[in-house]
């Protein structure tokens, strides 16, 4: 249990990125009690200056001593240095919020989204885990389904902006257009990120991978979905199938999702379970062309859920869209209200 005190060390580990610079600004957004921020990245990034409430911070390279006296660790650097340094932070008395696939499916590693399964940060023993973007948006969505109906089974299929990839894949999607646009050659280099060469346009494009291909034929991303659904519910019987497909937009991943539940269920009783349900918001309007929008949903740190529907075919079957800012509710956000929750818990 995190001692109790007025104000936190805090480090953020891969600070210069996407999602690390999304933790600074929330941490100051959220007016988290921070007694002193620690600006971690790579050697390349060191020296960079960022700025917090007002102040300069440097950032310092990472290493096994960074993190003497911090209270808790964000991580946004990738699963190998999470793989390196997080067990040090742990030793130095840190608690660590692990936003990469370094830690998610150890068993002694508790996988949080605070709406859906909170209670299990309590069991972890220095290292908690942020589950996938695509992963949070949608058992949050389907947290309150759950609690009600109980679900048999759940089929996926994404629509995940650029940034998921990083800055430059935002990088090359501008490129990328305005190349097309111009009729010049298109340049690719970095999406699909696999460990083939092999680069795919995304401009004007979808692309089905996400990741690279496991043995069963599905990519890492679409496994990660099945996995730590399974983890995150505590039900390893909920049937899961994904397809992750890679388009161009910048910022918000979108899901197409149909769930099969347990029990009958009245589709004006699911619309309310969902319209009380914390962080989420119901946009379900079709007569007005109302529905989740990732143009609308970037920015925000909420769920946002709308064409909400009964399946054709099978009687306790119902489909929706999902739609949330994959770097705030899916990535610095989550870590975040992760962090708040400690503290509130701390004694």
């Amino acid at each position: 249990m995190m001692k109790k005190k007025s104000s936190y060390n805090v480090a953020v580990v891969g600070a210069t990125g996407a999602v690390g610079q999304k933790m600074i600004q929330l941490l100051e957004e959220r007016d988290f009690p921070v007694q002193q921020l620690k600006l971690l990245a790579s050697s390349r990034s060191k020296g960079t200056v960022l700025q917090f409430k007002g102040a300069e911070v440097i950032v310092e390279e990472a290493t096994p001593e960074s993190f003497e006296g911090i209270d808790i660790a964000l991580f946004s650097a990738g699963g190998k240095t999470s793989k390196q340094l997080a067990p040090h932070a742990v030793k130095s008395g840190a608690v660590v919020i692990d936003n990469s696939n370094g830690f998610r499916m150890d068993s002694n590693v508790p996988l949080v989204v605070p709406e859906v399964n909170i209670e299990d940060i309590q069991q972890h023993q220095g290292i908690i885990a942020n589950p996938n973007c695509s992963t949070i948006q949608m058992v949050t969505a389907l947290k309150p389904l759950y609690d009600r109906y109980g679900i048999e089974r759940i089929i996926v299929s994404t629509y995940q902006a650029v940034s998921g990839a990083g800055y430059q894949a935002i990088q090359e999607l501008k490129k990328q257009t305005e190349e097309v646009l111009k009729g010049e050659e298109v340049t690719k280099k970095i999406l699909p990120v696999s460990s083939l060469p092999i680069k795919k346009q995304i401009a004007f494009n979808a692309i089905p991978q996400i990741d690279i291909f496991e043995e069963n034929g599905f990519t890492l991303e679409e496994m990660k979905m099945v996995r730590e659904t399974k983890k995150i519910f505590h039900d390893p019987q909920i049937q899961v199938t994904a397809t992750c497909v890679r388009i161009p937009v910048v910022y918000g991943h979108s899901e197409s999702v149909y769930v099969e539940l347990k029990q009958d269920y009245n589709l004006a009783e699911v619309l309310n379970l969902l319209k009380e349900a914390p962080g989420i918001v119901v946009v379900d309007d079709p007569a007005n062309q109302e529905y989740p929008l990732a143009i609308d949903a970037a920015g925000k740190l909420d769920v946002y859920v709308g064409r909400i529907r009964k399946d054709l075919n099978h009687p306790r079957a119902l489909n929706m869209w999902i739609v949330s800012d994959n770097l705030l509710k899916g990535a610095a956000w989550n870590a975040v209200q992760i962090a708040e929750e400690l503290i509130k818990n701390a004694q």
